[in-house]
């Protein structure tokens, strides 16, 4: 049977004040909490247990963390982030000095992998705060209807 016809068993959904459109969450200040560590909700709890973990939830205001869902994305930002520093001045170096081979790997792995690992989390951060701000994967408080609910 489809869900969107009405039989007598079903009664019609009465509009109420809580179905109304949430309030609007601030991104950026949400994504800027989340890249110093913070909990975007209230800026004050931290959002990691450890260095890429997400704590559960906050300490300060009890937002739930445990719904995010970051996977990838974060290491390919970080992935073009770094490309796109270290790549140009590799380039600049090699065209106008061309220092031998092991010298420049000597260099320019260090300060890849370091600068990768710098921004790994707050990278991280900025896209759970991403993900809390446009309300998404369980971050809708207003929006955890039940399966039935939901249309088919």
């Amino acid at each position: 049977m489809n869900s969107a016809v009405r039989t007598p068993e079903t009664p019609a959904k009465i509009w109420t004040p809580s179905m109304a459109a949430p309030t609007k969450r601030n991104l950026w200040n949400a994504m800027l909490r989340g890249c110093r560590g913070r909990c975007p909700n209230c800026g004050e709890g931290k959002l990691f247990r450890t260095y890429l973990r997400t704590a559960d939830c906050c300490s300060h205001c009890g937002q739930d963390f445990t719904h995010h869902r970051a996977d990838d994305l974060p290491a390919y930002l970080v992935i073009v982030i770094v490309g796109h520093i270290v790549v140009p001045i590799m380039l600049w170096v090699e065209t106008n000095y061309s220092p031998p081979i092991p010298l420049q790997l000597a260099i320019y792995l260090p300060i890849t992998l370091v600068s990768a690992l710098l921004l790994l989390q707050p990278v991280k951060g900025a896209v759970v705060g991403l993900q809390w701000a446009l309300r998404m994967h369980g971050f809708d408080e207003n929006g955890a209807e039940s399966a039935s609910d939901r249309p088919a």
